[in-house]
């Protein structure tokens, strides 16, 4: 009898578990930084918090695993992945209205970026426009302010940059921006960034102060001028189809807690750019401080003229330049 009531216990905590596997739901998300970016952190705590209430999680794939972002953005449009965080430059190839934000000198400062991305009012066509493509953006992230870095020459204003070749995402914008502040722009994956400039393929590239260090990108370019000639937001995407398809308290869920996600990964990301530069001043590079912002804004005045052109891209423009003061 007591065999049988082990096996009996045995038996019946199987089934709880099955059951329970039955009732949870592994999402993937693809991102090409690494774990412990504040990004991946956000997610994985607003994943924890999904899984406690819902039964629903989310896996993150860092470092490029499920593909470069323009791959993921085309398998989550097919079906393929269920979310994916992208660079709002690429999401250009699907809505021209998203060039707005990816404008140089479009925001004050990252606080303007946060109450921006959180104003219904503000993003809320913008988020819906990918979906004739069976896209939705969930949410926008911070990734901080992107500046120029360099293998060997300090850059402290356009005439500095020429003759540079510098990488840039793939995006008609972001060619265009860094051809008016001087440079010769190289659009490329980010994993192939590190092995051209340490070949001398390129002179440098432009991105933020965490992924700067995070990506090692020091190493090979270690002077990092302050430009700051973008603030671009990353975005959480979906397939719509899917999203749509989620039982009603998930989907809940994420309309509850999303801004808080928003809300942690600026506050996370904020506080990992003091110390990234340091690590990375600490370990060889330098930053370059003295340069001329106004000579910078002043070359990509034409790119703004070029790229707000459509009464939508107008309308999102003004409405973002209202808020700059508040």
């Amino acid at each position: 009898m007591k065999k049988l009531s082990v096996l009996a216990a045995a038996v019946a905590a199987v089934v709880v578990a099955s059951s329970a596997q039955a009732d949870e739901k592994v999402m993937a998300l693809a991102f090409n930084q690494p774990a412990g970016h504040p990004e991946y952190v956000a997610v994985q705590q607003f994943s924890d918090k999904l899984k406690a209430a819902t039964g629903y999680s989310i896996e993150i794939f860092p470092n490029e695993l499920r593909g470069s972002q323009k791959e993921t953005i085309e398998k989550v449009q097919a079906g393929e992945l269920e979310f994916s965080m992208v660079a709002g430059s690429l999401l250009e190839n699907w809505s021209p209205d998203f060039a707005v934000f990816n404008l140089p000198y479009v925001f004050k400062d990252y606080k303007h970026l946060q109450r921006v991305v959180k104003d219904k009012s503000i993003v809320g066509d913008l988020f819906k426009s990918l979906e004739p493509a069976g896209m939705t953006v969930l949410c926008a992230q911070y990734s901080g302010t992107r500046n120029v870095y360099t293998s060997k020459k300090e850059v402290r204003n356009p005439a500095d940059l020429k003759g540079l070749k510098i990488r840039v995402m793939q995006s008609d914008t972001m060619v265009k921006m860094i051809n008016y502040m001087g440079a010769t722009a190289n659009p490329m994956g980010q994993g192939e960034v590190y092995t051209a400039i340490q070949t001398g393929l390129l002179d440098g590239a432009e991105n933020n102060e965490v992924t700067y260090y995070s990506l090692k990108q020091h190493e090979v370019g270690p002077i990092y001028n302050m430009t700051q000639h973008l603030m671009m937001p990353d975005y959480i995407i979906t397939n719509t189809e899917f999203f749509n398809s989620l039982p009603d308290n998930v989907k809940q869920f994420f309309a509850d807690h999303l801004d808080e996600l928003v809300d942690n990964e600026f506050d996370l990301f904020q506080s990992n750019v003091s110390t990234c530069l340091e690590k990375a001043v600490k370990e060889g590079a330098r930053v370059v401080k003295d340069v001329d912002v106004d000579a910078f804004k002043a070359n990509c005045k034409p790119l703004i003229d070029e790229k707000v052109k459509s009464d939508s891209q107008k309308k999102l423009y003004e409405a973002v330049q209202k808020t700059r003061d508040l």
